[in-house]
């Protein structure tokens, strides 16, 4: 159940379509969905603004091809991350119009017209390595109705690379920076930028990079107090919250909502 859901509802109501005994049917049924291996959240969007996201590593194909059907179903946008092959090639036999992102292992299926409307998010990544994780970012953001710049490739063992890219950094309401090794383009992009900085930590880099502990720990000791820091190779988590920030500066809250119902 989304807001785009609730408002057609109220409109088929309104134009006679719809009966106020089903409408209340509808919206009577419990805020998740139990499919026996899995209660899906389909209020998440009315709490949050943002739809809940389907985790797919650690399921089989089976199990997220039937979340991914019922939310489908449901009427918004569908993400899955993490997602294998085998996961797509379940999703797709019951939900033929998804698409699959390969570098960001991401199922997707757009269902509304909230494109772009937020940002833009500039995505960075110190080396192509860490791609990968900025495209779980990138396509993640993209779907949840955000503008993606993309800057690839552009570590601080060239910083001329990086400077090469002021303009579109001046335009980012948002910077997601994804990194390994030392992780250090974070900072350096901090001390640059009048936006708020989010660092992904990845686990690339040779051993005593740690799978991503040693970057994790430089980005978390940052002097640049505009970094925030996600988990390693979290690239869905940055995407989520730079949406959120993103999307809040145009969406009136809940009370300026009853104040606009009442004033009508």
């Amino acid at each position: 159940m989304t807001r785009d859901v609730i408002l057609a509802l109220l409109q088929q109501i309104e134009r006679g379509n719809v009966s106020s005994a089903q409408a209340l049917e509808r919206l009577s049924r419990l805020p998740f969905e139990d499919a026996g291996f899995a209660k899906i959240d389909h209020h998440r969007s009315l709490r949050l603004g943002l739809p809940e996201v389907i985790y797919a590593a650690g399921k089989t194909p089976e199990q997220v091809a039937e979340i991914f059907a019922r939310m489908a179903h449901a009427g918004g946008d569908v993400i899955a991350t993490r997602a294998s092959i085998a996961a797509w090639d379940a999703v797709k036999q019951m939900v033929p119009q998804a698409e699959y992102h390969t570098d960001a292992r991401i199922i997707g299926l757009r269902q509304t017209d909230a494109l772009a409307d937020a940002g833009p998010v500039a995505v960075l990544c110190a080396g192509t390595s860490d791609i990968p994780v900025a495209e779980e970012a990138a396509v993640t953001a993209t779907y949840l109705g955000v503008k993606v710049e993309r800057v690839y490739d552009v570590g601080v063992a060239g910083l001329h690379r990086l400077l090469a890219q002021r303009e579109t950094l001046k335009e980012a309401r948002a910077v997601i920076v994804c990194a390994g090794m030392e992780g250090a383009l974070p900072s350096v992009v901090g001390g640059l930028v009048a936006a708020p900085v989010i660092a992904v930590p990845t686990s690339v880099g040779y051993g005593a990079a740690f799978g991503g502990l040693t970057a994790l720990l430089g980005m978390l000791n940052s002097c640049a107090p505009n970094v925030a820091v996600v988990n390693i190779d979290n690239g869905f988590g940055a995407a989520y919250v730079a949406a959120m920030m993103l999307r809040s500066m145009h969406a009136p809250s809940a009370s300026e909502l009853l104040r606009a119902s009442q004033s009508s």
